[in-house]
């Protein structure tokens, strides 16, 4: 296809990428997708939340201040504690991490946007109505009051009869949906939208710290998803999971809850570390030392995170040689973070640093984190462990991790890429006085906590008796928090301040030498004019002309067409250029769709289960609405890019985003059933001795049912791609693969029924899951087989034109495989648990 006209200015080039990429005012910024607006808007309400949670706090220290205050109730205590934490945790960090990775992301890679914007701007509506259901619940008396982990049997129906329990397990199912929509966007964007040349060993080291976050987010979120969902099971239905009166155990829950636990603390570090290898360098005038080094201990850490969960629970039992092996895994983690900090040393020391605000920050966070890692030593020996455990000391150590490791790193990117926010220089004064505000009030918080716990003062308890040698050092640390308050409202005030009151910048202040510093500041909608080729890891040294002349449209696609958002894909590894990417115009549907799916969460919470039916309905009616408008009713053949270079719109490309999107959402999925498995197999260890047969006789049949069908449309779906390959209509293949899907479900639903009852015992419960979960996939399997169908009647579907096609069968792969799993499970567990 014969190349567009260029633009005559590049006046002319962005009033055209404005209007196809701008989102109208008013009301009609509600239907934004744009990463850049939707990035913000997960920074700002993460902002948010972190001032309401940090008020809490301050609730909590007056409380603590001095003995047997009287300032809270222990009722009330206990819902300001849980939501305390989990405010900090589950409502700031992991978004705040999500929304600095869409503001950069797509701009330090040469893209235009994430892969998917609709899916960002769906995550960040679940977001924020999830944890607007959590901070409300405290202002009308019903927020979750059993701390931020949620122990059982203290969640337990028995032991928290209200809503209180239920509003943190669907709040935080309801946010974690935007966690795992946010993991798939960022794998996607990092692994396909960057700049042609862009090859693996090229990319920006921030986009290797958020490759290796976003899959453990995929692999790390899953079990709390599902100790969530087996809670509420519990409590709303009476399953046993977690009541040993009935065959449950309460270290199910621990066991999922710090198998998600521990890596998150990674979670929320590695993307505030990645923010650090960006900056110092930068700060200290000299290349990052050791970027393969950092890259190598980087991915380490993410393997070596998952090994450490009982890490947290040293003190409930468990065998001496498990002790052994996670205290020394517990030690071990400390080695790839060394060789991270060595090589920021390493940097500094061979640069000229300049104290800028944020290297004030930076340099608070050396000393912040190491004390927390110190302590992290220590408490990672078992003996020490034994003592400290659930003692303010742990306290003290969490904080100091999370503030030092988390709060630092972002107050300095905050103060070093506002420029590129508003366009305006930082009031370096303010900034500061803020910083040792903060830095002297953490560490008065914070610092003597260590001491308190040593001294016996244990955590979570809303009052303590005088003449144990707590008294003082509460109430140094009470001071110190309100003072580190008052460093963090002057912050607030600055960044208020600073678009209205600092002074104009150029591009590039800094002297950077990643891509977003390219971009205009503010940035425009479209981030690049045109996409660069990149020849180098630090593209902008040595070119300082480079921001300029993406702006003249010298790059790729420095054109508009058809009134398509373009931007280009590429090859895995190489960053060879392979497909044109049509994103999405702004839309409302991600609004509607976060809506639709809260009113399922609702639903469940207040008990109306006649309408969490309905509720699904809709919400599969609603995201189904959105393939409406993709993909394309012809072959388009290849578009040129510029520069001589062809390529095929994604819809005709052989393996699209859409697909590696379906994969690595059925990598997140195959970590919750893996999770499920081994809550079966713990189950199955700790209560020995069925007293029913788990599949009675005509269940075998509805087993080999359940399998057969998903192998079925398994197969028919991979035949139904190979037709239109090869002939250009699928056959009947497609109609044989909606037919197996259905017997799969139907089947299931026999099975589910005949089962033996799932509340009387925890192994019957465990193994109705499997049996719901297996039905449940089929059940979407289909769905989106029927979907298939529908597009290849409407004529979406041709030789060129399998994506309708190819992401389906993914799912309908995983169904048969995790059906043949199940199936097997229930089959062999069976037969070994009858007498």
């Amino acid at each position: 296809m014969r190349e567009p006209e260029r633009p005559s200015s590049p006046v002319a080039l962005h009033k055209q990428l404005s209007a196809i990429w701008g989102t109208a005012p008013g009301l009609g910024r509600l239907s934004a997708v744009n990463h850049t607006v939707v990035g913000r808007r997960f920074i700002v309400t993460a902002i948010a939340f972190f001032g309401f949670g940090g008020l809490l706090a301050m609730v909590i220290r007056a409380q603590l201040a001095t003995p047997a205050g009287a300032f809270l109730g222990p009722g009330v205590y206990s819902q300001v504690f849980t939501v305390h934490g989990t405010v900090m945790m589950f409502l700031f960090a992991i978004p705040m991490l999500e929304g600095w990775a869409m503001y950069l992301l797509p701009k330090m890679l040469g893209a235009r946007d994430m892969a998917f914007p609709r899916l960002s701007a769906y995550g960040y509506w679940c977001y924020l109505f999830g944890g607007s259901l959590i901070v409300l619940s405290l202002a009308f008396g019903v927020a979750p009051d059993g701390g931020w982990f949620m122990y059982t049997p203290l969640t337990s129906q028995p032991y928290s009869p209200g809503i209180n329990a239920d509003i943190w397990l669907l709040g935080i199912t309801f946010v974690e949906i935007s966690a795992i929509s946010a993991a798939v966007e960022i794998l996607v964007t990092v692994l396909k939208l960057r700049s042609p040349g862009m090859a693996l060993h090229r990319m920006p080291i921030f986009g290797w710290y958020m490759l290796v976050t976003a899959g453990m987010i995929l692999v790390g979120f899953p079990p709390l998803i599902l100790g969530s969902i087996l809670l509420e099971v519990e409590r709303a239905f009476g399953w046993p999971f977690f009541d040993p009166e009935r065959g449950g155990h309460p270290l199910l829950w621990q066991h999922l809850f710090w198998i998600f636990g521990h890596p998150e603390v990674y979670i929320i570090f590695i993307p505030a570390a990645g923010l650090l290898s960006t900056m110092i360098p930068v700060l200290s005038r000299h290349p990052l030392v050791g970027y393969a080094w950092v890259v190598g201990s980087l991915v380490a850490l993410g393997f070596l995170s998952f090994g450490l969960w009982v890490h947290h629970m040293f003190t409930v039992g468990i065998p001496l040689v498990s002790l052994g092996y996670f205290s020394a895994a517990s030690m071990l983690v400390t080695v790839p973070q060394a060789v991270q900090i060595f090589s920021w040393l390493s940097t500094m020391g061979s640069g000229r640093p300049r104290l800028d605000t944020p290297m004030l920050y930076i340099l608070g966070f050396f000393f912040v984190f190491i004390v927390g890692g110190l302590t992290g030593i220590m408490v990672a020996s078992v003996p020490f462990d034994w003592q400290a455990h659930d003692s303010h000391f742990i306290v003290a150590h969490l904080h100091y991790v999370l503030i030092g490791g988390f709060v630092f790193p972002i107050l300095a990117a905050a103060y070093f890429w506002l420029p590129h926010f508003t366009g305006r220089a930082a009031i370096h004064g303010l900034g500061k006085t803020a910083f040792w505000l903060i830095f002297l009030g953490m560490n008065a918080t914070f610092l003597g906590m260590h001491l308190t716990g040593l001294r016996g003062m244990p955590r979570r308890v809303y009052t303590y008796a005088d003449g144990y040698g707590w008294t003082d050092l509460n109430l140094v640390s009470s001071i110190g928090g309100f003072v580190m308050t008052m460093g963090f409202a002057i912050v607030a005030v600055d960044l208020l301040l600073q678009p209205r009151l600092g002074r104009r910048i150029r591009r590039d202040p800094w002297g950077a030498e990643t891509l977003e510093w390219a971009t205009a500041t503010p940035p425009p909608s479209y981030g690049l004019a045109s996409i660069p080729a990149i020849e180098s890891r630090a593209p902008l040294t040595g070119r300082p002309d480079l921001g300029a002349r993406i702006a003249a449209g010298e790059g790729y696609l420095g054109f508009t067409r058809n009134g398509w958002p373009e931007t280009i894909a590429v090859d895995l590894v190489s960053g060879a250029p392979e497909q044109v990417v049509i994103l999405p115009r702004p839309t409302y549907l991600p609004l509607a769709s976060a809506a639709v799916t809260g009113s399922f969460f609702l639903a469940t919470l207040f008990k109306l289960y006649w309408l969490v039916p309905l509720a699904l309905a809709a919400t599969a009616a609603i995201l189904l609405a959105w393939t409406r408008s993709t993909g394309s009713a012809k072959d388009h053949g290849l578009l040129a890019v510029g520069h001589g270079i062809e390529l095929p719109p994604h819809w005709e490309s052989d393996r699209p985003p859409s697909w590696y999107a379906m994969a690595f959402l059925l990598a997140a999925n195959a970590a919750l059933f893996g999770s499920l498995v081994f809550g079966h197999f713990f189950l199955w260890f700790v209560s020995p001795g069925a007293e029913a047969d788990l599949v009675p006789p005509a269940g075998y049949t509805l087993l080999v049912l359940l399998a057969g069908g998903a192998l079925l449309a398994s197969a028919a779906g991979r035949i139904a791609v190979g037709r239109v390959r090869a002939r250009g209509r699928p056959g009947p293949w497609l109609l044989l693969a909606v037919a197996g899907h259905a017997a799969a479900a139907a089947s299931g639903a026999v099975l589910f029924a005949v089962m033996p009852d799932p509340g009387a015992a925890a192994i019957p419960a465990v193994a109705a899951a499997l049996v719901a979960y297996a039905t449940a996939h089929a059940g979407v399997g289909l769905l989106l087989a029927t979907y298939a169908v529908r597009r290849a009647r409407m004529g979406r579907v041709s030789a060129r034109r399998t994506a309708d096609l190819m992401v389906p069968s993914l799912w309908h792969d995983y169904t048969a495989a995790t059906s043949l799993f199940v199936a097997l499970v229930l089959a062999g567990s069976s037969a070994v648990l009858v007498p």
